[in-house]
């Protein structure tokens, strides 16, 4: 299992970094403002969460981060976000636009080759017999606090990371509904997760 994380880990600061230098690099606003973009993309904070959780596993797991990140639902949780970073990018956002070079190389590894490896790191080595049902509840909060967050900054920046929260072009009518709409796909996804975590327990039970 360490050999996989120590890869996805790397991966995910890669990744990371080399998506922040192109962004500070792009010259489309004022170095303070493009930090601030970049911080602003769902896709950004939720890889951070992938790549603190394998790196303090790897290295401190014996800390309070370290029992934090090993507990069963806050792997579950993470794998949710980063899965529907996935989903939503593969299924709408890919077809807007066309990165090349190293954009496209980041591109892939934030939405498609560390989703599904932190996806398989949850389904081949994580425990999942302490999953309720009621633990989607908790995991609504971080989507949630984004969403006020882009609407809050967007309003004095004019600036919306993702083109389904654009209120400038959409208005707040439909962009709240597309929010409850991918409310409703975290939701499935985390009720999904908990079901096969307790599919997975009865069937090596028997």
């Amino acid at each position: 299992m360490k050999p996989y994380l120590l890869v996805l880990a790397l991966l995910s600061w890669f990744a990371l970094i080399a998506q922040f230098c192109i962004n500070l690099s792009s010259g489309a606003a004022m170095a303070a403002e493009l930090i601030v973009r970049y911080f602003s993309y769902f896709t950004i904070t939720t890889n951070i969460m992938v790549a603190l959780c394998g790196t303090t596993l790897l290295f401190v797991p014996q800390s309070k981060w370290g029992s934090f990140f090993s507990r069963q639902t806050t792997k579950a949780a993470i794998t949710v976000y980063i899965v529907v970073v996935g989903i939503i990018y593969n299924s709408i956002l890919r077809f807007v636009w066309d990165p090349k070079g190293l954009q496209r190389v980041v591109d892939e590894l934030l939405h498609l080759i560390i989703p599904i490896m932190f996806l398989l790191y949850w389904l081949i080595f994580v425990l999942k017999d302490k999953l309720k049902w009621s633990s989607f509840w908790s995991w609504l909060v971080y989507p949630l606090v984004y969403v006020v967050f882009v609407f809050i900054s967007g309003a004095f920046s004019g600036f919306y990371p993702y083109p389904f929260l654009d209120v400038t072009g959409l208005g707040y009518f439909k962009v709240l509904v597309n929010s409850l709409g991918i409310l409703l796909a975290f939701i499935v996804v985390s009720l999904l997760f908990i079901g096969f975590g307790k599919w997975t327990n009865k069937t090596s039970a028997k």
